[in-house]
């Protein structure tokens, strides 16, 4: 596996990322509070947040999105089931879109849980 789906998709985006976050430093600040909102614990879970992320992610078919979730669903204990399972919904609800997606998201988690999985 080439893991093109994970960490190197949030390399690739590290420098453009900061160059873009120094020109608009308020609009990030303002995400960052609101990325930090929705994922925190409540009547659900940050893992099954971070489920619900990932599959919205497929089914946007937003790589760097996908990357950043699929390491934030394995850094909060998700097993490949969970998120197998959690990409089959993102198929049902997106079709073909996510048959692409999917795999790659897929890709991008079992290379995050081979580095963050508790086991």
């Amino acid at each position: 596996m080439s893991h093109r789906h994970g960490a190197e998709v949030l390399d690739e985006l590290r420098d453009p990322s900061r160059a873009l976050r120094s020109a608009v430093p308020e609009v990030y600040a303002g995400f960052a509070a609101l990325h930090r909102a929705a994922l925190e614990p409540g009547a659900l879970d940050a893992r099954t947040k971070e489920l619900i992320a990932l599959a919205i992610a497929v089914s946007e078919q937003c790589d760097g999105c996908i990357a950043s979730h699929a390491r934030g669903a394995a850094m909060k204990g998700a097993t490949p089931q969970e998120v197998a399972e959690a990409i089959g919904v993102s198929i049902l609800m997106s079709g073909g879109p996510a048959t692409v997606y999917g795999p790659r998201a897929h890709d991008a988690f079992l290379e995050f849980h081979a580095k963050y999985a508790r086991d």
